[in-house]
């Protein structure tokens, strides 16, 4: 099997292949951080962090970088309407990305890289382009001049006779900087220094750089000077992104990516997300609806990442019905492994032990001070050391390679927690399953090690307490009790028991013959 991925650049699917045999070198554009995180950064967010598990389980060694963006004139207008500064705006919605980033289990990117650590790489780049001729100052500002490189405009389709001026608000369509520039589409570089704002010294006067000067200097310092993937969200493709490669190619000569990914829109009701419009949805007051963080990043998943995404109540609804499917069927070992006979242990799952699957365990930090949902979890999960059931872990390969076709790798999940979850009502009511429990077995391993590879997690915390509770040979002493009750003709008696029973999270079921069988939860 071979991973294919559509490449922006080229417009169709590619062959995957990287500059350094089994290494990623992976940038996603991350966030400005002037404000809470809305629901298309989680379906960027999700997106890449996917991406970047299942490289990783495919036995790719990925370094993920993604930079904040920390100096911008939306983080100096928040401080300025706040009465702070650009410094503590930053700050504090950088410890707000990463508490939203926990709760969706988003896993943590190798360097966050920002614009104000890296002032000497994009000065020493600004100063390469100046070198070039590609760069030109003027009063006090830099500019790049557009039409000194020739293949601007390759990223996005675009030519400079039909590109407009202010694309992706970025700039004010009457552009106040339009009289130092000697070309109306050339971009800043440098920005020379303005009153009340931060500026840093320079060879062209103080100052602070330009927004897409940010990337490439973060890259190169970073990743160097040619990586295999670059990721963001769609209204990135111009300009920022078709400026990053007009700056970085004009110094280095060199391809800056070799595959350009892109997420789709995310439209609420049919309508481009907007404060203007009311329907701006954050992260951070989606989750406390409260709406199940596994169930949203399921609705991001099920969808093809480079169309546009429509969130509705009904879909969040409907998406959140099928997580308690799944999380039904990851939850199978924990509430019934101990009747098949399995071997539990309280340790994380051990995702590389099987060979013909190839998956590295990526280890996950954070700051300090972020919630953790998942830190201190640690599944219950079969110590069995039969391999992983093949046919499902091929399935899974061959739907996800194509361009990483994260939905229907989901089908496969799907199909093995409706057999689980089926199975487990028979052994709840027949006191027996259809399969070998050592299928089971296999097939919940399957089910958990996958989901982990999408970044699913299911919390069993309401089962194990339940253990805290009657222990089996209390619960069957009062079932005895109950069936004496019952013989006596003493039904109020039988009544109580059955009561006591539920209060403590033990179900009873009668069968025929005057069997009774019972189950927690």
């Amino acid at each position: 099997m071979t991973l294919t991925l559509y490449n922006t650049l080229t417009r169709r699917k590619e062959t995957f292949t990287t500059v350094e045999t089994d290494k990623v070198r992976m940038y996603c554009c991350g966030i400005t951080v002037y404000d809470l995180c809305h629901l298309g950064h989680a379906r960027t967010c999700i997106i890449w962090d996917t991406a970047r598990r299942y490289l990783e389980w495919r036995g790719y060694e990925v370094n993920y970088v993604q930079n904040f963006t920390d100096i911008d004139d939306k983080i100096l207008n928040r401080a300025r309407q706040e009465g702070t500064s650009m410094v503590d705006v930053s700050e504090r919605f950088i410890q707000a990305y990463f508490e939203d980033m926990a709760r969706l289990n988003v896993a943590q990117a190798n360097a966050y890289p920002r614009a104000t650590h890296t002032l000497d790489g994009i000065k020493r780049l600004i100063h390469e382009l100046e070198q070039k001729g590609y760069a030109y100052p003027s009063a006090g500002d830099v500019y790049y001049g557009v039409r000194n490189f020739a293949e601007y405009g390759k990223l996005s389709g675009r030519k400079l006779e039909d590109l407009q001026v202010g694309a992706s608000g970025r700039v004010e369509v009457e552009d106040p900087e339009s009289a130092k520039k000697k070309d109306p589409f050339d971009f800043a570089l440098w920005k020379g220094a303005k009153s009340g704002e931060p500026a840093w010294e320079s060879p062209w006067g103080n100052g602070r750089p330009g927004w897409h000067i940010e990337c490439s200097a973060m890259i190169r310092d970073n990743l160097g000077e040619t990586i295999d993937i670059h990721a963001g969200g769609a209204d990135l493709i111009f300009p920022h992104h078709e400026n990053e490669i007009a700056q970085s190619e004009a110094v280095t000569g060199k391809p800056l990516a070799n595959y350009w990914l892109h997420t789709g829109m995310v439209k609420v009701g049919g309508e481009k997300m907007s404060k203007s419009l009311g329907n701006f949805i954050t992260i951070r007051d989606l989750l406390d609806r409260p709406t199940d963080a596994m169930a949203v990043r399921l609705f991001i998943l099920q969808a093809q990442y480079r169309k546009p995404l429509d969130f509705t109540e009904d879909a969040i609804e409907a998406t959140t019905n099928g997580w308690h499917t799944l999380k039904e069927g990851l939850l199978f070992g924990y509430k019934h492994g101990k009747k098949l006979g399995w071997q539990i242990s309280t340790t994380t799952p051990d995702r590389a032990k099987h060979s013909d699957i190839n998956i590295p365990i990526n280890q996950t930090s954070y700051p300090p001070n972020a919630r953790l949902r998942h830190a201190s979890l640690t599944p219950l999960h079969p110590t069995s050391q039969s391999p992983l059931p093949t046919p499902y872990i091929q399935r899974f390969k061959e739907a996800v390679d194509d361009d990483f076709n994260f939905a229907g790798g989901l089908a496969v999940l799907f199909e093995l927690a409706k057999d689980l979850v089926k199975e487990g009502n028979l052994l709840i009511h027949e006191g027996k399953t259809e399969t070998p429990p050592e299928e089971l077995e296999n097939q919940w391993q399957t089910l958990v090690t996958l989901a982990d590879v999408l970044g699913f997690v299911a919390e069993p915390e309401e089962e194990v307490e339940a253990i805290d509770g009657l222990s089996d040979a209390e619960i069957e002493t009062l079932i005895q009790q109950r069936l004496e009750a019952r013989k006596a003709k003493n039904f109020a008696e039988g009544d109580r028991i059955r009561n006591e029973l539920q209060a403590q999270g033990v179900t009873l079921i009668d069968k025929p013959g005057g069997v009774t069988i019972w189950h927690r939860g």
